[in-house]
């Protein structure tokens, strides 16, 4: 598509063409009348080096779009990469299925990906001021960052995250030694590839008259001038996109949405691959956390720190257990709920009665869920941190993608139980989800057992025709990993047996569901999931209990806390009817303890309804365990609002903003409050959330150097007060040593002044003292 304006011409005719016309192709020199040389100029740029064509500016234009397209290309190749394990609910999305969605979905964000990657590329031309320059720069850059995609995607199936830029800069060294095994192939040939581009762009080069030079006619001086506002104003305009491509309601979010954005925060492979590799890592640049409450300041954070600090010691003294004595297991149970309770359905059996028997006799209730077939992170993010997704703006839809890989501070529940070593995690699927592999790490988390990588899950038995991991295998894996002894731990279980879709995976289903009386008659596709996931609740009711009874055998305290994380997505009739919304957001809870433990069979009166940021709260206060002032804070709020969630919909979780409306608040017989008539007390505790949840995530971490995440322990306490006996000795001492100095100066002895060198016996009297103080406090913590 080259456009030739004219061909130099070359032996007699260019010899012609300059006898007759002169001096063409020589530098002309004007004086001025007084007789000063003006510069030279050049009487024609066909006599520039030794080109043969000179490129029109078309040329260069769709050389332009064609180099950009090349690296939009380059790009979506480094994602271009599936997993059979993901392929569900990520399939795989090529460079052409990229393109071809404007006609097919119209979206047009493959054009949004151009524009901004064309906007980079400018900057790089306008730097250089040489097209045959700045182009192998460009597609350098590009398959560099591609070659990074490709080679991350394949060993750990992620795409590069903000966050990447800081372990680069900590890990630089050690680079190699993460890159998966062929690695070396894939780096010679992209190299030998972007060295045969320079070489055509320096033959290219040498062939165009212009040396691919953008402005060479002009004025120097305006030639900057454009040069600088063609690099200022692209700068800008990609700045502010980035900037704010992730806030609701600005105009870059709006416009992303216009061209067809439509976030996939579960899976950053696929978001890459369905957006565009280049609008999916601006989204994470910089996501609204939330906004900073009124007030927020070091002395305002000290005062939420004393507050907490007296109500934990109030609570800690009606309490005699340690969280840590015992080993807590935390069960998120995908898509797990009673499918009994959903309007407008009648099923023929109970497919929970082990589950529903275990619930009457332990703490238990129902919970309410932010999601509705999906968003399991965001609920399992609000269990392990004690945080509310409620408190965050809405455009941050998935904290573990959005906001935890970018935290220097990740205050979690598993934390209490010390080091990494007794902290881990179970999922059977991909680690890469929700960018879980790198979050748990930060967590402290000393293993993630998974699918896939090093850490592989021991058990991976599936059943029937599901695609999924079974329940049972899950529950044997971490089995598998209780320590024996008097050593316990934090055990963090995510299962998947249950996950969408649900296609007939069973064989002998006898679980058939139908319209209840006078409701909607139900759809064969309906019918056939509601069906298929009966089946699957009903497995892992009995994988449950078998769990539970291996669990009891086990001659230690064990806590555990089940919760399913949302309903299915699956109940087409009964989510179209709005009056359904929280019938279809409350799943199925329960604490419960093996018969080691001290706290079996307790059923807390005030648990019929929570959600999960009060979990570790409630499992402190079921174990009669002490509590940290922050999980004082949580216990107060929860006494006052029994569960707190954002706005809900009927819909499967969407990834582009959390839904409109207002926040919901339940109380503990799970009728809705009205936030207006909230009492003094519960707005401060309120307010108070909003301070402690802005200072972890967004604030200055003034928590960070205070006790309020420190939840007592028998270590902690046997040191405390060993501690406390050694300052009561000194005082003490001191004391007495005062007491002599004071009988001493009342009787005018010589030497008063120094008592203790004069008054053997008043020495004596305070070294006996001391140790006698040494003696008790040696005898308090023995008998703590």
């Amino acid at each position: 598509m080259l456009s030739f304006l004219r061909r130099r011409k070359t032996g007699d005719n260019r010899a012609s063409e300059q006898g007759t016309e002169g001096a063409r192709g020589t530098e002309s020199i004007s004086v001025d009348p007084n007789n000063r040389e003006q510069p030279p100029v050049q009487a024609n740029d066909e006599s520039i080096g030794f080109g043969k064509t000179r490129f029109s500016a078309w040329a260069y234009v769709v050389l332009f779009l064609v180099i950009d397209i090349i690296g939009v290309g380059l790009l979506q190749w480094g994602v271009t990469i599936s997993s059979s394990r993901v392929a569900l609910s990520s399939p795989l999305i090529g460079f052409w299925g990229f393109i071809s969605s404007m006609w097919t979905e119209g979206r047009f964000v493959f054009i949004l990906n151009l524009l901004a990657l064309g906007f980079i590329y400018l900057i790089i031309l306008m730097l250089c001021n040489r097209f045959w320059v700045a182009s192998p720069i460009f597609l350098g850059i590009c398959t560099a960052v591609a070659v990074a995609e490709h080679l991350k995607a394949i060993s750990r199936y992620e795409a590069i995250m903000p966050a990447d830029l800081n372990f680069l800069q900590s890990n630089t060294g050690n680079i190699v030694s993460f890159l998966p095994a062929g690695a070396q192939w894939t780096i010679v040939w992209s190299v030998v590839m972007v060295l045969v581009v320079i070489a055509l762009c320096v033959f290219i080069n040498r062939m165009d008259l212009r040396r691919g030079k953008i402005f060479f006619t002009m004025d120097k001086r305006i030639g900057a001038i454009c040069r600088v506002l063609f690099i200022l104003v692209p700068a800008m305009a990609l700045t502010l996109f980035a900037q704010s491509v992730s806030t609701v309601g600005t105009w870059s979010n709006n416009f992303s949405k216009t061209m067809g954005d439509i976030p996939s925060m579960w899976d950053s492979v696929y978001d890459a691959q369905r957006n565009g590799t280049l609008l999916a890592f601006m989204r994470q640049l910089n996501p609204k956390v939330m906004d900073e409450p009124s007030g927020y300041s070091e002395a305002t954070m000290k005062k939420v720190v004393k507050r907490y600090q007296q109500e934990a010691q109030k609570i800690n003294t009606t309490r005699s257990g340690y969280l840590n004595d015992s080993t807590v297991i935390y069960v998120l149970s995908e898509s797990f709920s009673d499918p009994t309770r959903v309007p407008g359905i009648a099923i023929n059996k109970d497919p929970m009665p082990n589950i529903r028997s275990i619930k009457q006799n332990t703490t238990s209730g129902l919970m309410l869920s932010s999601g509705y077939g999906g968003g399991t992170a965001n609920l399992e993010f609000q269990q392990i941190s004690g945080l509310s997704m409620a408190n965050f703006d809405a455009s941050l839809t998935s904290p573990y993608q959005q906001l935890v890989p970018s935290l220097s501070w990740t205050p979690t529940i598993n934390q209490i139980w010390g080091g990494a070593k007794n902290s881990l995690a179970f999922h059977p699927y991909e680690s890469s989800m929700y960018s879980r592999a790198v979050n748990y790490r930060k967590f402290g988390f000393s293993h993630f057992y998974t699918l896939d990588g090093t850490d592989q899950i021991q058990y991976q038995n599936k059943i029937d025709r599901s695609p999924y991991v079974s329940d049972e295998s899950a529950y044997n894996s971490a089995l598998a990993k209780i320590a024996t002894g008097d050593t316990t731990q934090f055990l963090q279980i995510i299962t998947m047996q249950n996950h969408m879709p649900y296609n007939n995976w069973y064989d002998n289903n006898e679980y058939q569901v139908t319209a209840s009386t006078g409701a909607t008659a139900l759809g064969s596709d309906e019918t056939m999931s509601i069906d298929t996931y009966a089946k699957g609740v009903s497995i892992t009711d009995n994988s449950t209990e078998s769990f539970l009874n291996a669990l009891d055998a086990i001659k230690k305290p064990i806590t555990v806390v089940f919760y399913g994380d949302h309903l299915p997505g699956i109940y087409t009739t009964a989510g179209s009817d709005s009056n359904n919304s929280l019938a279809l957001h409350e799943t199925d809870y329960f604490i419960w303890s093996n018969s080691a433990s001290t706290s079996s069979g307790n059923k807390l009166q005030n648990s019929n309804f929570s959600s999960p940021n009060f979990f570790m709260a409630q499992t402190a206060e079921h174990m009669n365990a002490k509590v940290s002032p922050y999980l004082a804070f949580l216990t107060q709020l929860h006494s006052k609002i029994a569960a707190i969630e954002p706005p809900v919909v009927n819909q499967i979780q969407g990834w582009d903003r959390i839904p409109e409306g207002q926040t919901i608040y339940l109380d503990n017989s799970g009728n809705p409050m009205d936030a207006t008539t909230f009492d003094a007390a519960t707005k401060q505790l309120l307010n108070d959330y909003k301070l402690i949840q802005y200072d972890i995530t967004a604030g200055n971490h003034y928590l960070e150097d205070t006790d309020f995440m420190a939840a007592p322990s028998k270590a902690s306490e046997e040191k405390a007060a060993k501690e406390a006996a050694q300052r009561a000795a000194k005082e003490a001492a001191a004391a007495a040593d005062a007491s002599a100095k004071a009988e001493a100066s009342a009787s005018g002895s010589p030497g008063a002044s120094s008592p203790s060198a004069s008054s053997p016996g008043a020495s004596g009297a305070s070294s006996e003292s001391s140790s006698s103080s040494e003696s008790g406090d040696g005898q308090t913590t023995s008998g703590q």
